[in-house]
């Protein structure tokens, strides 16, 4: 049967039974925007809610796909499937990506127990493609128990990742930028897991010592997560099985505490209002397609009524 009229449901099954294939066809159907789409996560819904998901961001040049191939090693060797979503920058004159993330991860390119999947950013902001939750969804009905996702990390607003994953990891290095610098791109309010990466590098010890200051001066509640300060060589894979464990007492805890339902009721609510949103921008998309906006804009420009009159009118109210 061709992919073309392959049902969703023989899909869904062969991603569930663990054929990458079935996996990356589902992936692009979201990717593309595919009018099946819907029936897709219809159909997935059933099956997510189990994996963890581990969202790791930076800036560049802090070995962020070398750290991911090291967590990646680590969660294998205790048995655990992973799923990867590797999100590159897009070029704003072609649309199109590097997508070299697969080029470090390629020590897990024959591990059936790891599927990797590079996604362009296509021009979103905060560090993620639009289709980066779908895709997820994917993962995680596909029976993958830990599902990363790495952002595109281009700049101090690349902090969207929080919102998305159970536990985010925050990696910095030496020589990348003092603790003002990493309080002005807002990390100092997503990190759950904070990894000093390139230990092995003069000044890693005072990107620590200046990142563990600037923690102490979090107004944190009462019983909340004390994110811990760990210090990684992922090249050579030194501190690694550390950042693991500190993960999984992550996850431990935001079970035991309600964290984890709070942040995927969170993720949940925000997706939708993305999805309502745009379905109500392509509703009215282009001059002329719809006559209500049209005339509404026309009165606005002419004094006759005021934005918020007209958006109120638009939506029914």
């Amino acid at each position: 049967m061709s992919r073309r009229t392959e049902p969703v449901s023989e899909l869904v099954a062969r991603a569930r039974g663990g054929e990458p294939r079935a996996v990356a066809r589902l992936i692009s159907l979201v990717e593309d925007e595919s009018p099946l789409l819907r029936e897709v996560m219809a159909a997935l819904a059933p099956h997510t809610g189990r994996a963890q998901v581990v969202g790791i961001t930076g800036a560049p040049g802090v070995g962020k796909s070398t750290s991911t191939n090291a967590i990646v090693k680590a969660l294998r060797a205790d048995g655990r499937r992973v799923g990867v979503l590797a999100v590159d920058p897009s070029s704003p004159f072609s649309g199109g990506a590097l997508l070299g993330d697969r080029v470090r991860m390629g020590d897990h390119a024959d591990d059936d127990g790891v599927y990797i999947r590079s996604m362009a950013a296509r021009g979103h902001l905060g560090g993620l493609s639009w289709s980066t939750p779908q895709a997820m969804r994917v993962l995680d009905a596909a029976g993958f128990d830990v599902v990363l996702v790495e952002t595109v990390g281009v700049g101090q607003s690349e902090v969207e990742v929080a919102g998305l994953a159970d536990s985010t990891v925050v990696l910095l290095a030496p020589g990348m930028g003092d603790g003002i610098q990493a309080a002005k791109a807002g990390i100092l309010e997503v990190g759950d897991v904070y990894v000093v990466n390139k230990a092995d590098r003069d000044g890693a010890a005072q990107v620590a010592r200046d990142l563990r200051s600037m923690l102490a001066l979090a107004d944190r509640r009462a019983g909340a997560w004390n994110p811990p300060i760990l210090k990684t060589t992922a090249q050579s894979g030194d501190g690694v099985p550390e950042v693991v464990a500190a993960l999984d007492e992550h996850r431990s805890w935001s079970e035991g505490s309600g964290e984890l339902q709070r942040r995927r009721e969170r993720r949940a609510r925000a997706e939708i209002e993305a999805i309502a949103v745009a379905a109500l921008r392509s509703r009215w998309s282009g001059v002329g397609e719809h006559a209500e906006l049209d005339s509404l804009a026309a009165a606005v420009v002419a004094g006759e009524s005021d934005p918020y009159a007209a958006a109120d009118r638009l939506l029914g109210d």
